[in-house]
């Protein structure tokens, strides 16, 4: 495999910090890494594969004509719109975690599982990377999709505080001593809280309409019916999303966990007789997408429960954007398992 030049924009950040994390565990060999981030983060030093680099304030200098092969980006979307053309017109293929670029007809927006095969040649030479709780959803539901095909989805998440950044998990800690918020509109130590994001006209949150359009933009289901309701939890970290699909033509439940079982990145926990089934606890530090208590409903036809758990830091965006250019660098690979 051969050695790749690569950036991580927004290197101190949460979801930076994880690239680096990802990345020293991948097999991807890395030649030359750039380190990129605010002004005020400018010089300082972050250790990978046992070398120290000095991070750099981000300019629009700061991407060189053939300098890199690969942009990772978690700097936010005004940073994202500004700066990630200028990377690609510098001959990088940029993989953007903000939803700046998610809903543009020529960004493909990728789960490496799911719908690699988009990201072959990003017109704009920008991938974007899916909504966090989208990305773990799609697994299973693609799964569904080819096997039996998708009438309706129906989500309800419980999402953990780190999906909101460094403000949230302070937030979190905060209440937990009794102090009050300064992020969320209520003490979460004490709720779950249905807002995350912005209210639209239609009283949706930007969060609910992302996963409601970006399932469909990634499964190529255009006109399918999705709904969500989109919950922030008192969790540190993994978001768990309870997902009602209704598919097209019947299942039967034990080929269902079949399916899921052999699904590149799914690992099915599902032993109701003896409590086995995924919490976020066990999801943190894994790229894999856990699920269980999958069962069918009896209130409709040909509809069924998957209960879907992920760590929305790795496999929610760091794991997810790496594993994209792992894909792209080895077009054989189905799969590959790494983390604790």
């Amino acid at each position: 495999m051969k050695k790749l030049n690569i950036a991580i924009v927004g290197a101190t950040g949460v979801v930076g910090q994880a690239f680096l994390t990802v990345l020293e565990e991948s097999p991807l060999h890395v030649g030359r890494l750039y380190l990129f981030a605010s002004a005020r983060s400018a010089g300082k030093k972050i250790r990978f594969r046992g070398a120290e680099y000095a991070v750099e304030e981000l300019t629009a200098a700061s991407f060189r004509p053939g300098a890199l092969d690969y942009a990772l980006f978690s700097a936010g979307g005004a940073v994202a719109q500004t700066f990630a053309p200028l990377a690609a017109a510098a001959g990088a293929t940029v993989v953007d975690n903000s939803s700046a670029w998610r809903m543009h007809d020529d960004v493909p927006l990728v789960v490496p599982e799911v719908n690699i095969d988009d990201a072959r040649h990003p017109p704009r030479g920008i991938i974007a990377n899916p909504n966090c709780s989208t990305i773990q959803t799609m697994l299973p539901l693609k799964a569904l999709a080819d096997g039996y095909g998708l009438r309706r989805v129906v989500y309800t998440t419980y999402q953990a505080v780190s999906g909101a950044g460094a403000k949230g998990i302070r937030d979190l800690e905060a209440t937990l001593r009794g102090d009050p918020p300064a992020f969320f509109p209520y003490a979460i130590a004490q709720n779950c809280i249905p807002h995350i994001d912005r209210f639209a006209d239609d009283d949706y949150t930007k969060e609910e309409l992302k996963m409601i359009n970006e399932t469909r933009k990634i499964l190529h289901l255009p006109a399918l019916p999705v709904t969500a309701t989109c919950v922030r939890v008192p969790i540190f970290n993994g978001h768990s999303v309870a997902i009602v699909a209704e598919t097209e033509r019947p299942f039967d439940v034990q080929t269902v966990k079949q399916a899921f079982a052999v699904f590149p990145g799914l690992l099915v926990q599902d032993d109701v007789a003896a409590a086995k089934y995924p919490v976020a606890e066990q999801a943190n530090g894994r790229n894999e997408v856990l699920v269980g208590r999958i069962r069918r409903d009896f209130s409709q036809p040909n509809s069924l429960h998957i209960w879907c758990v992920a760590d929305n830091i790795r496999k929610g965006a760091a794991a997810n954007a790496v594993q994209i250019i792992e894909y792209l660098e080895q077009p054989t690979r189905k799969t590959h398992t790494y983390g604790t």
